[in-house]
């Protein structure tokens, strides 16, 4: 909706007016104002069309993901770095139904720019490792197995990566 760094204007604005409004007297009005721009700190941290977007990939609307994530219309101004690799990951998940060349570029995007949690990270490095075997590239799918295997502290992505390195032996 804003570029990030007009957010954080917007947020020292309304602080600002909050401090006056305390040398003012008026307490009520300045508390309310600190917390309308702790919405806008919020909002720079976490991107509200992600959260939409990521609200839509829980219900597995992937039209719905992409619509919201197309909303974004500079990525490299609008978004901060961590945000920009989660944008990469979901159009990642997204066209890894559709085009397994632009998931991989778009994976590859977001690992590089980083992700927050490990999960996300061995998500997107066994969704490579996928990629990686179907492209009849072994090696590499086996190192990307391996570190996700590494990344997956809480054993929820066991199950496919057994799977999937029960689909390698037969290559």
């Amino acid at each position: 909706m804003f570029n990030k760094n007009i957010k954080l204007v917007i947020a020292g604005l309304i602080i600002a007016y909050a401090v006056y409004q305390f040398i003012e007297g008026n307490i009520g009005n300045g508390i309310f104002l600190i917390l309308l721009s702790s919405i806008f700190i919020f909002l720079y941290f976490r991107n509200e069309f992600i959260l939409l977007a990521f609200l839509r990939m829980r219900k597995q609307d992937m039209t719905g993901t992409e619509k919201w994530l197309l909303k974004i219309k500079n990525p490299e101004s609008s978004l901060t770095t961590k945000q920009q690799g989660y944008y990469n990951y979901l159009f990642g998940i997204i066209f890894s139904q559709k085009n397994l060349t632009q998931a991989e570029k778009y994976f590859r995007k977001a690992l590089k720019l980083g992700l927050n949690m490990d999960y996300d990270v061995a998500m997107a490095k066994l969704s490579l490792a996928g990629i990686a075997m179907q492209k009849r590239r072994k090696r590499e799918a086996t190192t990307l197995l391996q570190e996700a295997k590494k990344l997956d502290k809480n054993n929820m992505l066991t199950d496919q990566i057994k799977m999937m390195q029960q689909q390698m032996k037969k290559i």
